[in-house]
C-alpha cells in the first residue's frame, strides 16, 4: 500500500513539473510578437470618462483582459490586490459596451483603473493575441515582463518590485 501510494505522489509529480513546463514554454512562445516598445501612453480614456495620466516615475502594470474570458475572471482578484499598491491600467478588449463593463466589475467587486477597448485598438497597437496578458514598465516606461495566461499575485509583486 505504501508503495503505491509512493508511485502515486511520484506519478503526480512528474505531471505537475511537465504541466508546468508546458504553460510556461506556451506563455514564452504567446509572448514572442508582442510589442517590446517602450510604453509610449501618456494616457488612457477610463470607462468613468475621467482620464488617467501615466505616472513619470513609477512601475505600471499595463493588463489586457477581457469579460468573456474565464482565465482572467480568475486572474481578477491578482490584478485587484495588486492595483492597491502599484500603478495599474487594464483594458478589457472587445468586452461590450462601458455599462456591460461596469456591470462585470461591479459583480466581481473590481474597483482597477479599466480602459474600454471595444474596437481592440490597444489589443492590436500592443500586438495582443491572447488573454489576459500583462505588460510591466519600468518608472522610464521601458518594458520589463510580459506574460501571457494566469500569473499570481506572488509572480506580479515579485515583477513590479524588481521593476522599481
Amino acid at each position: 500500500m505504501k508503495d503505491k501510494i509512493k508511485k502515486y505522489i511520484k506519478e503526480i509529480l512528474i505531471f505537475t513539473l511537465f504541466l508546468t513546463m508546458l504553460i510556461n514554454a506556451l506563455s514564452y512562445y504567446r509572448a514572442l510578437d508582442l510589442n517590446k516598445k517602450k510604453l509610449e501612453e501618456k494616457s488612457f480614456k477610463l470607462l468613468n470618462a475621467s482620464i488617467y495620466t501615466t505616472p513619470k516615475d513609477k512601475p505600471i502594470l499595463v493588463h489586457f483582459w477581457a469579460t468573456w474570458c474565464a482565465t482572467c475572471k480568475f486572474e481578477g482578484p491578482n490584478i485587484e490586490k495588486l492595483s492597491r499598491d502599484y500603478e495599474v491600467i487594464t483594458i478589457a478588449v472587445q468586452s461590450g459596451k462601458t455599462k456591460e463593463i461596469q456591470e462585470y466589475l461591479n459583480e466581481n467587486t473590481f474597483s482597477f483603473k479599466v480602459v474600454n477597448d471595444e474596437n481592440g485598438f490597444y489589443a492590436r497597437k500592443f500586438k495582443v493575441k491572447a488573454f489576459p496578458t500583462s505588460f510591466i514598465y519600468d518608472k522610464n516606461k521601458n518594458l520589463k515582463f510580459t506574460e501571457v495566461g494566469y500569473t499570481t499575485s506572488a509572480g506580479l509583486y515579485s515583477r513590479m518590485a524588481l521593476s522599481q
